[in-house]
């Protein structure tokens, strides 16, 4: 566990938990994750599709949820959608960042309206680096006092 994981535990999921998916890098802004093959292979032993949705996913919220103030604001899923490239038989990667300016923009719109949101796209490349699907995830970020 990392200092940033130890100063900011929040938003837990246990089927996400089951995955056995893990960080390998993790700071404001910024996630990079590893989807790991097993207990993750279909019937044919290459990745299971849910596999690379729940990965797109955490890797697209993690940034967001990264500078969220868990008393005043949370984040959900609006949309997403995989598209797949090529079968996979290894653990996958995927990693997305947000820049310090769109940040700032997210907070003063969470501030301003209570909402903010983001479009992430999300490559996810197996073991040797090869493009194995693209992930399309629309974050929100919303304050607990949003009236939507």
């Amino acid at each position: 566990m990392t200092s940033l994981d130890a100063e900011k535990q929040t938003y837990r999921v246990p089927f996400v938990e089951r995955t056995g998916m893990r960080y390998l890098a993790k700071e404001r802004g910024y996630a990079k994750l590893l989807m790991p093959l097993e207990p993750n292979a279909n019937h044919v032993d290459v990745m299971y599709m849910g596999a690379f949705t729940v990965l797109a996913e955490a890797t697209a919220a993690n940034p967001g949820i990264s500078f969220l103030d868990p008393e005043k604001h949370f984040p959900i899923v609006k949309d997403i959608a995989v598209d797949f490239h090529r079968m996979a038989a290894s653990d996958v990667t995927a990693e997305y960042r947000l820049t310090e300016d769109e940040i700032a923009a997210f907070e003063a719109d969470l501030a301003r309206k209570g909402s903010a949101g983001y479009l992430a796209e999300v490559p996810m490349y197996d073991a040797d680096e090869n493009l194995v699907a693209t992930g399309k995830v629309t974050i929100k970020l919303l304050s607990h006092k949003w009236d939507g």
